[in-house]
């Protein structure tokens, strides 16, 4: 495995390096772009690699994928994934424990399935967006390009590139309602005709309306890149900084007999746990490497490489059950968890592009391997008392000191990958793939006796698309595709010697839809699918620390969504989704925070060439805090919420925006991580936002 992985290494350089001609935003590459073309800016993306690892046109991919751009990105003032996934239906966000992003996609809920530039990036973490290009979702299993996990579908996030010959100099600040403030920079610097420097730091005070809510993040990502002909290198290293705060939210109270729970009211701010002892934090490094190259005129050859070096840690008091309203009691319950992480990711890819007969083929031939090496240390605490009254409010102590969990793991996998796109005439185009993985994980639990644990998992992942165009901007597809997860879950954790001898779990989608590019620059889509799950586990709602075998489940649904310019001086992103996810053979037991009808619609009106306003609007129905098997799980209730924001263009140069949160300070639960851990939403605020580029 070693020597796979040096070999691979030898090859990789990190892209990074746009012509002086393009734009600064990376528009047609998604892994890390070289050379960047097409960029118009606006809410629409024309095209990706993700999707296939090959520049494709969005409209000939046969999946369901939302690109939220980075004009998106700036004009709705977004600052962390959690508020760029709630504006694309069909997510729903996790409350993460309070230290780190969490998803439900079509039903399955992942810390996991979160790429950089298409390479795995699954560590638990808050990601940042000051030197992301845009965010990618795409939906529906993706093991052929991604790997293992990613049932319910993948986030993937694009990095800024550097450009050749320009000095770009641009910098933002801003501060919200609460005390809240940040500020960014990024900087483009030639250092000869072919060679360049980009570096994007931020450093962010953070705050929100929490009672005790305190942090501070920082990092920086410088990143070089050098155009050598035929051959395009880079290198870039980012380190971050993340501390702050870990907020559980509020408890659920009991209802009538055989009601759902419902989420504590009237405690907006109100924090559940024990101020010192509730920390969460972070210190990454992450350098990456890439090479690609044009081996012939229909030939290219990419390589990449990626070390990340994650040390991590947090503090949890939280609500450990439902509120008692007569005596004012809310149990708690702790421990204390610290994470190591090391991951050596190794990716090669060849693409042919040839004419064969009357059909069109792009080739892609891939090879993946990597190492991730994880260290899990895990203590219980003794509480000063065990409850926390609703009326008094006086916080316990709390002693971390009981191992609970000590464990060292190394996972192993190795890859290979083949898919040909092929076009069959004008109006047809053909997808076929197929991806091995080999998975194997080794450990110890230290804990009391050591106890050494290994599986070895082997699997065949296919990828089956049909797309016919009746004409060049309207498309029609159907497409099969399957992922698994091996039973040491997604984090490595969770192997035992119960589970160890059990199948991965497996996920097989099956999506119909269409795509149709408008003349003026707008695109609607509209896709129905089936997403069925085998083997399926899920933390048991009574001791969410536990995961319990459910068999099956299964998620149906459609979406419709559309983004792009309506008028010249108009831009709408956005979309409509309905899920009925639950168990098979039981369509009474409903999947945890899984709304069947979530709605999100961003506008933009240029008022006139210096003024511009924004509106959008968030609904959510009801969701099911825990998977649903016992009549008194929490229901999260239905909530909307609209947003707004004003746009002045000072100078050329000097922009500024006021963007204003939950406008009608509706009173509402943003997330939820299980039956009495739920987030209030935050009342109305307001975010002044400057921006100045050179």
């Amino acid at each position: 495995m070693t020597k796979l992985l040096l070999a691979t290494a030898t090859l990789a350089l990190l892209p990074a390096l746009a012509p002086a001609a393009a734009a600064a935003a990376a528009e047609d590459e998604a892994n890390g772009p070289i050379i960047v073309t097409g960029h118009v800016g606006g809410y629409k993306a024309d095209s990706s690699s993700s999707a296939t690892r090959t520049d494709t046109p969005l409209i000939d991919v046969p999946q369901s994928i939302t690109v939220v751009t980075r004009d998106r990105l700036d004009d709705q003032a977004q600052l962390s994934m959690a508020e760029v996934l709630r504006y694309v239906p069909g997510t729903t966000v996790g409350q993460g424990e309070g230290n780190r992003d969490q998803i439900t996609l079509r039903g399955q809920n992942s810390t996991a399935d979160f790429f950089l530039d298409g390479v795995r990036d699954d560590v638990q973490y808050y990601r940042g967006l000051y030197n992301i290009e845009r965010v990618e979702v795409l939906k529906g299993p993706s093991a052929l390009i991604f790997g293992r996990g990613g049932g319910g579908g993948v986030i993937n996030r694009v990095q800024k590139t550097p450009i050749a010959g320009q000095v770009l100099t641009a910098a933002n600040a801003s501060v919200n309602s609460f005390g809240d403030w940040t500020v960014a920079a990024d900087v483009n610097l030639p250092l000869a005709a072919s060679t360049a420097l980009r570096v994007n730091g931020e450093y962010e005070q953070l705050r929100n309306h929490r009672d005790f809510y305190a942090g501070e993040r920082y990092a920086v990502n410088p990143t070089i890149g050098a155009d050598l002909g035929r051959w395009k290198v880079g290198l870039s290293y980012e380190y971050v900084k993340d501390d702050r705060v870990t907020d559980r939210g509020v408890p659920s109270v009991a209802t009538a007999t055989g009601q759902p729970n419902t989420p504590l009211t009237g405690y907006r701010d109100t924090f559940f746990g024990v101020p010192e002892a509730n920390r969460t934090g972070l210190t990454a490094h992450v350098v990456r490497a890439r090479a690609d190259g044009e081996l012939t005129d229909n030939l290219t050859w990419s390589n990449t490489l990626l070390y990340g070096d994650y040390d991590k840690y947090y503090g949890n008091v939280f609500a450990n059950g439902p509120a008692n309203l007569v005596t004012g009691a809310v149990p708690l319950g702790n421990y204390f968890d610290a994470t190591q992480r090391r991951n050596l990711i190794a990716q090669s890819n060849l693409v042919w592009k040839a004419r064969v007969g009357a059909i069109e083929n792009t080739l892609l031939l891939g090879l993946e391997a990597s190492n991730q090496h994880t260290a899990s240390q895990r203590l219980n605490g003794t509480l000063s008392a065990t409850t926390l009254n609703l009326q008094s409010l006086i916080y316990p102590t709390v002693v971390f000191s009981t191992p609970a969990r000590n464990t060292v793991s190394d996972v192993d996998v190795v890859s290979v990958y083949a898919q040909d796109q092929l076009g069959l005439g004008r109006h047809v185009d053909l997808l076929l793939g197929l991806r091995f993985d080999s998975f194997r994980i080794t450990g110890t639990d230290l804990l009391g006796t050591p106890r050494p644990f290994a599986r070895t998992d082997r699997s065949v992942s296919p990828r089956l698309g049909l797309v016919l165009k009746p004409r060049e901007n309207v498309s029609i597809y159907g497409s099969f595709s399957k992922s698994f997860l091996p039973r040491s879950g997604e984090q490595f954790l969770s192997l035992s010697t119960t589970t160890q001898n059990l199948a991965p779990e497996s996920f097989t989608n099956y999506e119909v839809g269409a795509k149709w590019d408008l003349p003026q620059g707008l695109s609607l889509t509209a896709a129905a699918f089936q997403l069925d799950r085998s083997n399926a586990t899920t933390p048991d709602p009574t001791n969410p620390v536990v995961s319990i075998n459910i068999g099956g489940t299964r998620t149906r649904g459609f979406e419709v969504g559309a983004s792009g310019r309506i008028l010249p001086q108009w831009q709408i992103s956005g979309g409509y989704t309905f899920q009925d996810a639950h168990l098979q053979g039981n369509d009474a037991v409903r999947l945890a925070q899984v709304p069947r009808h979530q709605f999100a619609l961003w506008n933009r009106y240029d008022l006139t060439g210096r003024l511009g306003a924004g509106v959008g609007v968030v609904h959510q129905s009801s969701q099911f805090a825990a998977i649903r098997t016992l009549p008194t799980t929490t229901l999260v209730p239905a909530f909307t919420r609209v947003d707004a924001a004003v746009y002045a263009s000072l100078t050329p140069r000097i922009d500024l925006q006021v963007n204003i949160e939950n406008v009608l300070n509706t009173a509402y639960f943003a997330a939820a991580h299980n039956n009495d851990n739920i987030t209030p939403g935050a009342p109305r605020n307001a975010r002044l936002t400057l921006r100045v580029k050179y």
